[in-house]
């Protein structure tokens, strides 16, 4: 099937369907592709308290661009707040236990908000950003959250998002133009360097093997935060 022959399968044959966006190059060819031809999925993303001003102003654009609502699922403040005053704001540089908490409470968590009561959902994963994502496939059941999984662009390669990007006018984040690959948190993105890969500028301290937030594997367990959360109240 093609990247549209995709959406529309999950669109009308899993609906509700909606589309997870980040933001990035990816997500922005699937905003276009289901603007262009009046899909009925919704688009949510979300803010974890830490995204650059470039992801907040391109979020803007869309809504202007396209006309179509996006939602905003932000972490849970209590937890946010109990694992700051418990690590640190910045805990994430200390450990890939404490980084892949904060993930959990800031993305993982409100993911799971985001996708209750949806039969599908679709994200921009490639198969070629990095080694963790070298077998995504198309269409997949996603047994944590209960619903099938769509990924369209899944044997896309970097070039052809970017000439679809060229090709169709589509907007997208200004750090792409500063050589941010792949964009997520402002503290944990940066730059890649020539013949890294797409996601090597994400948790760059970690190794490549590790680079998931837990949106996209099993998330990390509840009671780990809890945990944490408790210890600081």
């Amino acid at each position: 099937m093609t990247s549209l022959d995709t959406l529309r399968r999950a669109a009308f044959v899993h609906a509700p369907a909606v589309l997870a966006s980040s933001f990035g190059a990816e997500d922005m060819v699937l905003i276009d592709l289901i603007a262009k031809h009046s899909l009925p999925i919704s688009v949510f993303t979300l803010d974890t308290g830490r995204l650059p001003e470039e992801t907040h102003a391109l979020i803007d654009r869309v809504r202007a661009t396209y006309g179509i609502a996006v939602e905003v699922y932000a972490p849970d403040a209590a937890s946010v707040e109990a694992f700051v005053r418990a690590s640190g704001i910045n805990a994430f540089y200390a450990s890939p236990t404490l980084r892949e908490q904060c993930c959990a409470i800031r993305k993982t968590h409100p993911l799971a908000r985001a996708l209750a009561g949806k039969r599908a959902w679709v994200t921009g994963l490639r198969r070629g950003q990095s080694i963790t994502r070298r077998d995504v496939p198309v269409e997949a059941f996603d047994a944590v959250h209960g619903l099938v999984k769509f990924n369209p662009l899944a044997d896309w390669s970097r070039d052809d998002v970017w000439s679809y990007v060229h090709e169709n006018g589509v907007p997208y984040n200004a750090l792409h133009d500063r050589g941010y690959a792949s964009i997520g948190c402002a503290p944990c993105t940066r730059a890649i360097e020539p013949g890294e890969d797409e996601r090597a500028g994400r948790w760059w301290w970690e190794s490549a093997d590790r680079k998931e937030c837990g949106l996209h594997r099993r998330p990390v367990p509840v009671q780990i935060v809890a945990a944490t959360a408790g210890a600081a109240a």
